[in-house]
């Protein structure tokens, strides 16, 4: 971050205590955006090329529906066929660019975004309904994964090692591994981390030599345009990088059926996800897909535990992007003797929550993305309020200026177990809490999900190995206020899922991530 104290590093487990100038750099950031940057038409880019087609969407603020952010373009499956074919034309150049010089295009790339955190954090919130400080921290993420992944690729030279030579009498047969690029690589990116789960794919793709054609969420357009200009600016030939906008229908549709597309990254729902991995298995030949898909996050406390440090990271992990994020923790289970405790300072940590314009430092919480959420919203708090009860929240936020945008309360509730709010993944600022008799018991509900993304634990150290050893789940944080379940960051936490939440087995972020936009080739060349 530039221009903060030389002790400060924003990350996620940094950002609640941030110095005073990265509030005054935003405000001053998200005044220029907003009378600088709202209501304008965008392209989508094909070939190096802006590219329109006479249909537009626009693109309104969750936080006040009256605010246009832009118009951009509804595109066809003739676009996205387009942007196919300049992906692969362009390929065999990328392809054949010294890696060295890949690495120092895509650093510059995750220098621009760092030169312009700011500006891109306040365009951030204002589309996804983030407060200052996760948008902030979303931007910055989004370079530091692509300068961990030019590391990766520095450091292992170009994934290029030679073997030993075969023991024959007389030759001299040399023996040689070399990872190479797959083609043209598909990012869908989702609408909670645009930036990020959009740049840090696509600077895995390019800097593994594929070229890309990047499809951005219709909810979240405004930051993968912003994200393509910064590409642009660091000097991506024209058709390695591709950008294009529409609905999934037409053109993600049309995208990941094109028979040009080698491999694809996906993150969204684990249906969407699901049925994405059976069709790249399908056909004449697999295509690699790496596919995230959700979670349903459980939080264990014991009667060991320091309930105010549990509370305080349940409570970050449920509610920050007002739980929607695949992390978000939506499950507790607390041991009897210390459940009353603990609800008590739950709920009273979520009655404090300021909900409101989160571009304003005073509130934490902002929006629901879009009113199909808040329906959701409703559906669960009525099924809630007739099999459970209602801790805190259950209402749709519609006083003053929130009744022009899709505000609704932070929600803690209980359910009887078998429902299926304990099993669904809601997306929503919506947690519930369900006493346990033991550890054990605790651990077998925790584990008796489709999803295995991220877990948390609070209680003593012996139990705490116990948690680690049998806990089903990709990410996992023990004792942890700063998130339950919430948090990772580049370097610090790799992060991927089990079981139905990721298809791959390696996580964003971590020392095994970039190869799998590789795949290997084995090299003897006898003399």
């Amino acid at each position: 971050m530039n221009a903060t104290p030389p002790s400060f590093r924003l990350t996620y487990a940094t950002m609640f205590d941030p110095p005073a100038s990265l509030h005054a750099r935003f405000d001053e950031a998200l005044a220029r955006v907003r009378a600088e940057r709202l209501g304008a038409d965008h392209a989508m880019t094909v070939g190096g090329r802006p590219r329109t087609n006479g249909r537009w969407f626009e693109l309104r603020s969750p936080i006040d529906r009256e605010l246009l952010l832009g118009r951009f373009v509804r595109g066809t499956p003739q676009d996205a066929a387009d942007a196919v074919a300049a992906a692969h034309a362009a390929a065999p150049g990328w392809a054949a660019t010294p890696y060295s010089e890949r690495i120092a295009l895509l650093r510059r790339a995750a220098a621009l975004i760092e030169q312009r955190v700011f500006e891109f954090a306040a365009a951030v919130a204002l589309e996804v309904g983030k407060n200052r400080m996760e948008s902030l921290g979303e931007v910055q993420e989004t370079a530091d994964l692509i300068a961990w992944y030019c590391d990766q690729m520095e450091s292992h030279a170009g994934f290029d090692r030679r073997l030993p030579d075969d023991p024959l009498a007389g030759w001299r047969s040399r023996n040689r591994t070399v990872l190479k690029p797959h083609g043209v690589w598909a990012v869908i990116a989702p609408f909670n981390f645009p930036v990020a789960l959009a740049g840090g794919p696509i600077g895995a793709a390019l800097v593994a030599g594929n070229t890309a054609v990047f499809k951005v969420a219709s909810d979240t357009a405004w930051s993968g345009r912003l994200l393509m200009d910064v590409f642009d600016a660091a000097g991506v030939p024209p058709g390695v990088l591709n950008l294009v906008s529409g609905s999934g229908a037409e053109v993600g549709d049309a995208l990941v059926g094109d028979p040009r597309i080698a491999g694809a990254t996906f993150t969204g729902s684990h249906e969407v996800g699901m049925a994405l991995v059976r069709r790249f298995a399908a056909g004449a030949r697999p295509r690699p897909l790496i596919a995230e898909m959700g979670g349903k996050n459980p939080a264990i406390v014991t009667r060991h535990a320091d309930l105010e440090r549990a509370a305080t990271g349940i409570v970050r992990s449920a509610f920050g992007l007002q739980g929607q994020k695949c992390s978000a923790c939506s499950r507790v289970y607390v041991e009897r003797p210390v459940a009353a405790a603990l609800r008590e300072r739950i709920v009273e940590r979520t009655r404090a929550i300021a909900v409101g314009d989160p571009t304003q430092a005073a509130h934490w919480m902002g929006p629901v993305i879009n009113a199909a959420a808040v329906e959701r919203y409703r559906r669960a708090v009525g099924e809630v309020e007739s099999a459970g009860a209602v801790l805190a929240g259950a209402r749709v936020l519609q006083d003053g200026a929130l009744a022009r945008g899709h505000f609704v309360a932070p929600t803690v509730a209980s359910v009887p177990q078998g429902h299926r709010l304990w099993r669904d993944e809601l997306f929503l600022p919506f947690v519930l809490v369900g006493e346990v008799d033991s550890l054990d018991e605790a651990i077998a509900r925790a584990n008796d999900s489709d999803y295995g993304l991220t877990a948390g634990f609070y209680g003593a150290p012996d139990e705490a190995e116990v948690f680690l050893r049998r806990i089903e789940a990709g990410v996992t944080y023990v004792n942890r206020p700063q998130g339950a379940t919430t948090g990772a960051w580049p370097g610090y936490q790799p992060f991927g899922g089990w079981k139905g939440s990721g298809n791959t087995g390696k996580a964003i972020g971590s020392f095994w991530y970039l190869p799998q936009y590789l795949r290997e080739q084995s090299q003897t060349v006898v003399e």
